[in-house]
């Protein structure tokens, strides 16, 4: 009896000029929702997608042990750490302090140093072999201008980005004119062709590109 009554609300509720109205809340709903989810996810303050994506072993199996590796907003340090297992010497980099400090309390390895800086102004006074990262571009303004910046620093750039269309709802989102984002502080969530374009107008040509997960992995060469 309740179901049929509350179908008949529905099928009423869609049929009236109510029916976009309630659709953007639902929406919003969901997004208050999903991130109050990622938050409660976290365990030992590790994200479960570390563990259930494996996406470290895309840096890891793009490594070897002659690389110099820069980790750009290596946050906690946990990609760096895996890489350092692999790799001559890591240095991870983030602007925030408390992140830094955190890593450098996890993570301790004589090929593995963790610096306080902004990859966008920092100023290096070393080269590295590989430059790393992941979920990182997509935070940043002047993304064309910090992978040009980076070039020089290194001859090859390993890369992690959400993408907009990793489903049909940020899309819709998109369309109703809500926030789509993973993340508030995301500045862009990328199509693979939006993707493509920066990376060539920053003069990287692409070796590599897969999705998984809604997110390119990439690995792309100065050109």
């Amino acid at each position: 009896m309740y179901r049929s009554i509350l179908d008949t609300i529905v099928r009423r509720l869609l049929a009236s000029s109510w029916r976009v109205p309630i659709l953007k809340e639902l929406l919003r709903v969901q997004s208050f929702f999903e991130r109050w989810i990622s938050t409660f996810a976290v365990e030992n303050g590790m994200h479960p997608k570390h563990r259930l994506t494996k996406y470290h072993e895309f840096f890891i199996n793009n490594l070897n042990s002659a690389d110099h590796v820069l980790d750009i907003g290596c946050g906690y340090g946990d990609v760096a750490f895996d890489a350092a297992q692999v790799a001559a010497s890591v240095t991870g980099i983030d602007f925030d302090e408390a992140s830094i400090a955190e890593a450098r309390r996890r993570y301790q390895a004589a090929n593995l140093t963790f610096l306080v800086g902004d990859a966008v102004t920092h100023q290096f006074n070393q080269s590295f072999s590989v430059i790393i990262m992941s979920n990182v571009l997509e935070h940043i303004d002047n993304r064309v201008g910090l992978l040009q910046k980076i070039k020089a620093l290194a001859p090859k750039l390993l890369l992690r980005v959400p993408m907009l269309d990793r489903d049909w709802l940020p899309l819709l989102k998109q369309e109703l004119g809500l926030d789509y984002r993973l993340d508030p502080t995301h500045r862009i969530e990328y199509t693979e062709a939006i993707f493509r374009q920066e990376l060539a107008n920053a003069g990287y040509t692409i070796k590599h590109l897969h999705v998984r997960f809604g997110e390119m992995y990439c690995v792309a060469t100065a050109a």
